[in-house]
């Protein structure tokens, strides 16, 4: 990832109350003097975007630009990829065992104090998703659950099969002791010293 500098957060405040009052065009305008090279390469019609670098371009008094693609100091450690693998099955149980406690413990009021702002891309995920579908009247409280349950299961089978992939991940079966865990990485390192 690219280093950014730490910037006040005032600026960001300064920015947000411009683009209320000014409209995006100021914005716009901004970056093209602050950083021409951003300006022609970033989505100009998307605020957030237009704001992170111009907050960059204000705090460090050097173009946005600047910062990206820069060389990447090599890592002063190792990385050690750990994956726990469970049967299909237990998975799965656990899934649906892990949403009944969620609801228990309040996903749906929590749903519901959020759905006024359903629209909103953050809230498009597993569980909220189906619940604000119940609260439009499209479907039951019981199939809003069930429907949770179930895509959440097909989301972890398409985080696995993404793991799956990296071959640098050692696999352990869940109920594997850490301490049985811990030897095999640390033999693993050492081995590759």
């Amino acid at each position: 990832m690219d280093y950014f500098p730490e910037v006040a957060p005032e600026i960001r405040e300064n920015l947000n109350k411009e683009l209320k009052e000014k409209g995006i065009k100021s914005l716009q305008e901004q970056l093209k003097e602050l950083d021409l090279e951003t300006y022609n390469n970033i989505a100009l019609d998307n605020p957030h975007r237009l704001i992170r670098a111009l907050e960059i371009c204000i705090g460090s008094e050097l173009p946005y630009a600047s910062f990206k693609n820069k060389p990447k100091e090599p890592r002063k450690f190792d990385i050690v990829k750990i994956g726990l693998n469970a049967d299909r099955t237990v998975l799965y149980d656990r899934i649906n065992q892990r949403v009944d406690s969620m609801m228990k413990d309040g996903l749906l009021e929590e749903a519901k104090s959020l759905h006024p702002h359903k629209e909103l891309n953050a809230l498009q995920t597993v569980g909220y998703r189906e619940l604000f579908a119940h609260f439009d009247g499209a479907i039951s409280k019981e199939f809003a659950i069930e429907e949770i349950k179930k895509n959440t299961r097909r989301f972890a089978k398409r985080q696995l099969t993404w793991f799956r992939k990296d071959t640098e991940i050692k696999w352990f079966d869940f109920k594997t002791p850490f301490s049985e865990i811990l030897k095999k990485v640390e033999a693993s390192i050492v081995k590759n010293c």
